[in-house]
């Protein structure tokens, strides 16, 4: 699946040295509070910044493997019993950076946040998981305990809600900068008490303006931490200095004196700086590679200017892409997209396979499904596409259903609800105009979507665009104020790991941003996070029915300082894991 990217070669790893990180073009970290909403929950700010500080109850990833991993968890495997109904998981006693225990307490200050103002954490799916099937949590010394409503399919709890919780320290348990640590009583109370969601709120309230605020990041409360690292340095560019933190208690100590995490506007500006050689980690855009690899999973030939002084790295994501449609009947262009035939036409307007061969010389892969590419068979069988490149097919469809070019713009000529007519809520005269928003400054995704408005328009669907970093994009996004937008990077199954689709295509899903709805597919999902079964049928539909246009997922192009030691190859769920590495 992956190439490694280089070996440690001695068994006695040498220490010292810094590590310089590229981050995202435009998209830096903006968020550091682990309690967030949607329009943050993002790699650059879990995966790539705060999870190097704050560790989730359980680890998720390591080198190739996308299985929950134990050593590197706070606590224990969780013992399941009643029939899957009842959950207890033991600490490990580790420590917090200010020598508090991270303990029960530590769990629960998370678990009433998140029973207090669930709709404030994009993990939250109205009617699934936690905290909305949890009957009961109680947390005393070592140990948790969950008591569900029902029975539930230990896999799923585990990989996407077990895996969402963050143990909190008493230190940021207040509501002002200057309250005692454990004041503000959210992490000591009862769970689901009126006083404790009280409680909870107004600390909540306290945390998040402080998140907001970057200036804030590198603050006293901040720096107690039970991950590897600390934040020395944070700037308003979104650069971040991270160095050891002495006190982890996990297995894997840092190895280096510090990483800097390097922000960028574009594509360009960080391929500057690795043809510099400033980078010790960095990516190229495939715009810039000067042939195709060979294959899925395999790299070909690198950049001229970086040979020998980096190593050309590749892996598939355990995620899809996708551009999300907006189907609120606030949208003027709702009526037209809640109809499958036109979805339908839009998407056998994209040609996957021509864009991951000229756009991403191989360094992609076509999306049909939510299903990711590399899903074992245990979880689902394949999905095929549903619907291939086919731009005749495509204009035909317009053409049974009512309409006609006028102006080089598909017009409604056949208003009505009939097989053969335009549809329900399309007036005469009615356009098929549509507008976009991507992420800006990087190449590949600006020829991919091009590439696409070319193809829609010479079938007569007329697609305007803007641009806006990626950051801007994901927030306009998850606020709904779009027709189609695309930030480029898909959604990747993390820290929710489990590919079913109660995020993303339920009516109370926590990133559903086209507000998209449908009894068939409730229903499917309720089916697969309820029973131990396969996600097939439930991807199978997804596939047909088009909750999103599925968009060709380009895969990692990284770039390794060859001389970076204990390099393991690039994780699918895009965890950075710096304390491995070493010169």
């Amino acid at each position: 699946m992956l190439a490694a990217c280089g070996s440690s070669g001695s068994s006695s790893p040498k220490k010292g040295g810094d590590i310089y990180f590229a981050e995202g073009a435009g998209a830096s970290p903006n968020y550091i509070f682990p309690y967030m909403g949607c329009a943050y929950f993002s790699v650059s700010n879990i995966n790539q910044f705060q999870f190097e500080m704050y560790r989730p109850l359980y680890w998720f990833g390591l080198a190739a493997s996308t299985a929950v991993q134990y050593p590197l968890s706070s606590a224990d495997a969780p013992v399941f019993s009643s029939g899957n109904k009842t959950i207890t998981m033991t600490m490990k006693n580790w420590k917090f950076s200010d020598g508090t225990t991270v303990n029960a307490e530590s769990v629960m200050f998370f678990l009433n946040m998140y029973k207090a103002d669930p709709t404030s954490y994009c993990g939250y799916n109205k009617g699934f998981g936690i905290p909305d099937q949890v009957a009961s949590a109680t947390g005393t010394g070592n140990t948790v305990t969950l008591h569900f409503k029902a029975a539930v399919s230990p896999n799923w709890i585990l990989y996407n809600y077990l895996s969402e919780l963050s143990p909190m320290p008493e230190a940021w348990d207040k509501t002002s900068a200057s309250a005692l640590a454990g004041s503000g009583g959210c992490a000591a109370g009862t769970w689901g008490a009126v006083a404790t969601d009280t409680k909870c709120k107004a600390v909540e309230k306290f945390l998040d303006a402080q998140a907001l605020k970057i200036s804030t990041y590198t603050n006293p409360m901040w720096q107690t931490v039970d991950g590897p690292w600390k934040l020395h340095s944070f700037d308003a560019l979104g650069d971040a200095t991270l160095v050891p933190n002495k006190t982890y208690s996990g297995p894997q100590k840092a190895l280096v004196n510090a990483v800097y995490l390097r922000s960028f506007t574009t594509a360009a500006a960080e391929e500057s700086e690795l043809y510099s050689n400033k980078l010790t980690i960095g990516f190229v855009d495939p715009s810039v590679l000067p042939g195709p690899a060979p294959s899925i999973g395999a790299v070909g030939p690198n950049v001229p200017i970086l040979k020998g002084k980096y190593n050309l790295v590749t892996g598939t994501p355990w995620s899809f892409n996708y551009s999300p449609i907006n189907f609120s009947s606030k949208d003027p262009k709702s009526a037209e997209l809640k109809q499958l035939y036109v979805r339908q036409a839009l998407q056998e307007s994209i040609n996957q396979a021509s864009i991951v061969k000229s756009v991403d010389k191989n360094y992609g892969v076509i999306t049909c499904s939510p299903i990711p590419p590399n899903t074992p068979t245990s979880i689902s069988a394949t999905v095929p596409c549903a619907y291939a490149y086919n731009l005749t097919q495509a204009k035909q469809l317009l053409t049974d259903h009512g309409w006609s070019v006028q102006g080089g713009v598909q017009t409604c000529t056949r208003p009505g609800s009939s097989p053969t007519e335009c549809g329900a809520g399309i007036s005469s005269g009615a356009t098929l105009s549509f507008a976009i928003i991507w992420a800006s400054g990087i190449p590949s995704l600006d020829e991919t979507l091009n590439a696409e408005i070319s193809a829609w328009q010479s079938i007569g669907i007329a697609v305007s665009h803007t641009t806006g970093s990626f950051d801007n994009v994901v927030a306009q996004c998850d606020g709904g104020s779009f027709q189609l937008c695309m930030w480029g990077a898909g959604w990747i199954y993390a820290p929710d790991y489990y590919p079913s689709g109660e995020t993303l295509f339920t009516p109370g899903g926590s990133f559903n941003p086209g507000a998209y709805s449908d009894s068939q597919m409730n229903s499917l999902v309720q089916q697969s996070v309820s029973e131990d079964v396969p996600l097939t049928s439930y991807g199978n539909y997804a596939a047909k029915q088009l909750p999103v246009l599925w968009e060709p997922n380009t895969t990692a192009t990284a770039e390794f300082a060859v001389n970076l030691k204990g390099v393991t190859p690039l994780n699918p769920l895009q965890n950075f894991m710096p304390e491995y590495y070493h010169y």
